[in-house]
């Protein structure tokens, strides 16, 4: 999948997908509601960004697209694509250790900084997808 053509979208499994990287100028979508919050996107060539409630949930740079997005207590998971190597930032719980997982391959434990920013490099290029999963590490795990 190249883009997400709507911009941003709910799926049938009831993930969020968005983003368009195969744009040449900023274009944005507000006030899409999903689950009772509020989301907004910015999408094209050199970024992507996405927003729920006016708060920082996900950027990348360049613009990716994203597939199957979806949060839950301690996990995120989604897949992503790009015509070139992307770094994504993607927010959490502040000061946390996180096993983080691309394409199926441990990228190892990072941990979130004092706002609860992760920031991770993917290889990605043509018509290339990339599943992550990113997971708390709980006290018992380490």
């Amino acid at each position: 999948m190249a883009a997400v053509k709507e911009l941003l979208k709910v799926e049938g499994d009831g993930t969020l997908s968005f983003g368009d990287y195969t744009l040449a100028s900023k274009t944005k979508l507000d006030g899409f509601e999903y689950q009772g919050d509020q989301y907004k996107v910015k999408t094209f060539s050199e970024i992507t960004k996405l927003e729920k409630n006016g708060m920082f949930v996900y950027e990348s740079v360049p613009g990716t697209a994203v597939e199957h997005f979806k949060v839950l207590d301690s996990e995120v998971s989604f897949e992503v694509s790009a015509d070139k190597d992307a770094q994504f930032t993607v927010e959490l719980e502040a000061d946390s250790e996180y096993s983080v997982n691309l394409g199926g391959k441990d990228a190892g434990t990072m941990k979130t900084n004092l706002s609860g920013k992760l920031s991770v490099s993917a290889e990605l290029g043509e018509s290339e997808k990339v599943e992550v999963k990113i997971v708390k590490l709980h006290l018992i795990d380490r």
